[in-house]
């Protein structure tokens, strides 16, 4: 048996990458060259269609679901001519965890505990977009105290440093700068434990919540915030020097995976993906939420598009975030951590020892939950890796009717076979690298 035959008669024949003499020429255009809302005419001038090489010249293998350089349990399907990838078919699904259908058996106040773990590299984003999404269904997104605002902002900036700072590590890792690897953990790890001071956990925090945020900043927090930027400052220096400036790194980077800003668009593609093409869409900025607006930052883009821009835009992006947190530590307010509605927060833990209602008020906000008004909507941020969405049908009672979430890691995934096209095999792993795919988010 053939090693195509192999792959078709497995567990996903739908899904496989099926032999040239079995597609038609619609579908072959499809799978090299065609993306959303531009016409196969456009695609084949775009990707500049080669004549078709015989089977005998080809071969299709499978790279994943359990190799290591594929971010998780991700299946690529290759099809070589030697070793250069004529086409590229991603298979998703071996991770699956029906988070959206779990979220609907669970109340809007334990919502937050299934959400967090979607994107792990950048839970508190998840929180706050679903937090976000709640308050805007009970009409109470303007009643959030301004201190629980600051305090989103400070983690979701300290939360993307660490997602970025996980990325410099793999990067570096996939492509041989092994001792990046240790770097880059070693400076998240410093970000990981203020998390931890602050809510108790490395990861999956469930801190951010309808309302506000679980709890205030505890003493000290200034201090390790400001340490935590002059630790991490010079290190990006470092990085500068042992990466972004060394020729067999830019040899191994520039020039690959290159998408257009007409295709990423197209594609859907958000992130550093999108911006690397220079595109300067930023959500922060084009569609401020929280208090952006009011706060001194750049939107880093790229101008070619390939791994290299994606690369420098992450690294940057770290600077950025590092300027905004100096801001927020300048202009954080005093005052509540979260919303003082009762329909909607639990009483203080002092008060639950020293008041029957207070008791009663804490037991039924945890079983039964609260009710959400009728009624649907979407609410997107930027997160580390591109637009993150959440989007909630409310039918009155304390559960959603319907939770779909908008992940980043998805949409830009459907990018790889656009951006392998033409490349070498050994390129295949710096571009599912550069694209910072996290398959917990993808298989949701």
């Amino acid at each position: 048996m053939s090693i195509v035959e192999t792959i078709r008669d497995g567990n996903e024949p739908a899904q496989g990458l099926k032999p040239r003499s079995e597609l038609t020429a619609r579908e072959l255009l499809r799978e090299v060259g065609s993306v959303l809302r531009m016409s196969e005419t456009d695609a084949a001038k775009l990707g500049g269609v080669p004549v078709d090489p015989s089977e005998d010249q080809t071969m299709i293998i499978n790279m994943g679901p359990q190799h290591p350089s594929t971010h998780g349990v991700l299946r690529l399907m290759l099809e070589l001519q030697g070793e250069t990838v004529l086409r590229c078919k991603p298979i998703i699904g071996y991770l699956h965890t029906g988070m959206e259908k779990t979220g609907e058996a669970l109340t809007y106040m334990q919502g937050g505990t299934n959400l967090t773990r979607m994107d792990y590299v950048s839970p508190l984003n998840n929180e706050l977009v679903f937090s976000m999404a709640v308050e805007k269904l009970l009409g109470i997104e303007h009643d959030i105290p301004e201190r629980a605002v600051w305090m989103r902002m400070l983690l979701s900036e300290l939360n993307r440093m660490s997602s970025h700072l996980l990325f410099m590590a793999t990067n570096g890792m996939d492509l041989g700068a092994v001792s990046m690897m240790i770097y880059g953990w070693r400076e998240r790890e410093e970000v990981l434990r203020f998390f931890q001071k602050v809510t108790g956990l490395r990861m999956n925090h469930n801190f951010i919540r309808p309302g506000g945020v679980a709890a205030d900043l505890p003493g000290g927090w200034r201090d390790d915030v400001l340490g935590l930027l002059e630790l991490i400052e010079p290190r990006l220096d470092e990085y500068d020097t042992l990466m972004t400036g060394q020729p067999l790194w830019r040899d191994r980077l520039q020039g690959v995976g290159v998408i257009t800003a007409t295709e990423a668009i197209a594609l859907g593609a958000t992130g550093p993906i999108l911006r690397g093409t220079g595109v300067p869409w930023d959500l922060r900025r084009d569609q401020p939420y929280l208090c952006y607006p009011e706060l001194d930052f750049d939107v880093i883009v790229g101008s070619y598009g390939d791994a290299f821009d994606r690369y420098a835009i992450r690294l940057n992006e770290v600077r950025e975030s590092m300027k905004l947190v100096r801001q927020i530590l300048d202009r954080m307010p005093a005052g509540d951590f979260r919303i003082q509605n009762k329909k909607v927060t639990p009483p203080p833990r002092a008060r639950i020892d020293e008041s029957m209602e207070a008791l009663i008020h804490h037991f039924k906000i945890f079983t039964e939950g609260f009710k959400v008004p009728e009624g649907e909507v979407y609410v997107a941020i930027e997160s580390p890796r591109g637009e993150i969405g959440c989007y909630i049908v409310s039918d009155g009672s304390p559960t959603p009717y319907r939770i779909h979430v908008r992940a980043p890691s998805f949409v830009n995934v459907q990018c790889l076979p656009h951006m392998m096209r033409g490349g070498l095999v050994a390129d295949a792993v710096a571009v599912i690298s550069s694209v910072d795919p996290v398959l917990g988010e993808v298989d949701r």
